[in-house]
C-alpha cells in the first residue's frame, strides 16, 4: 500500500508536467503545432527548456498528455459506462449525444489541435490514429450494446453516429453557425433515434 503513495518530488514533477500541458495547449491551439516549439512551450510554462525535454522528450508526447487531461477533465470514461448501463434505448441515444456533447464541449480545441497535427511524423500520426480509435471503439461499443433494439444494420448504425461526431460537423454548426452545444445535442439524439430505431 505505501508503495502507491506519490511521494512529494513525484507529486511535484506531476504538476510541472500538467503545467507544460497546460502551457502547450494554449500555444498549439493559437499558434499551431508545427509552428510551436519546445523552447516557447518552457517560457509559457515558466521552467527551463531542458525541464521540458526531461519531462516529455518530445512535443507528441506533450499531445498524448494534453489528450488524456482532456478525456480525464471531460469524465469521457464515467459517462461511457453510464451510456453503457442505460437499458432504454431512445434515453441511451439521448445520453450517447450528451457523452459526445460534452467531450467536444470540454476540449473541442484539442481536436483542432490533432487535426492540426496530422500533417506531422509518421510518429504523430500514429499517436493520433491511436486516440481516434480509442474513442471510435467507445462509439461503436455504445451502438452495439442496443444492437436487438436497431431498425439498421450494426455497422450502418455505428458509421451514422461517427459521422454525426465528425469533428467538422460540431465546427459547421457550434463553431461556425452559432449553434448552442444544446442544439447541437438536442440535433445528435433526434438524428440517432430518427436514423436507429424503429
Amino acid at each position: 500500500m505505501a508503495g502507491s503513495v506519490k511521494t512529494y518530488r513525484q507529486e511535484q514533477a506531476e504538476l510541472t508536467r500538467i503545467r507544460i500541458a497546460e502551457a502547450a495547449r494554449k500555444l498549439f491551439a493559437g499558434n499551431g503545432y508545427g509552428a510551436t516549439s519546445i523552447d516557447a512551450i518552457a517560457k509559457e510554462a515558466g521552467v527551463a527548456t531542458r525541464t521540458v525535454y526531461s519531462a516529455f522528450g518530445t512535443k507528441r508526447e506533450i499531445l498524448s498528455l494534453i489528450c488524456d487531461l482532456w478525456l480525464q477533465r471531460a469524465g469521457a470514461q464515467e459517462l461511457a459506462g453510464e451510456v453503457l448501463q442505460e437499458p432504454d434505448p431512445a434515453s441511451k441515444l439521448g445520453k450517447a449525444a450528451h457523452w459526445l456533447t460534452n467531450l467536444y464541449s470540454a476540449g473541442f480545441d484539442v481536436v483542432l489541435i490533432f487535426e492540426a497535427a496530422t500533417d506531422e511524423s509518421a510518429e504523430t500520426r500514429a499517436l493520433l490514429r491511436s486516440k481516434l480509435a480509442g474513442r471510435n471503439q467507445v462509439m461503436d461499443a455504445i451502438i452495439a450494446s442496443m444492437e436487438k433494439d436497431l431498425a439498421i444494420p450494426l455497422k450502418q448504425a455505428q458509421a451514422i453516429y461517427r459521422a454525426l461526431a465528425a469533428p467538422g460537423v460540431y465546427q459547421e454548426l457550434v463553431d461556425e453557425s452559432g449553434w448552442t452545444e444544446a442544439d447541437f445535442q438536442q440535433w445528435v439524439t433526434e438524428s440517432l433515434r430518427r436514423q436507429l430505431l424503429a
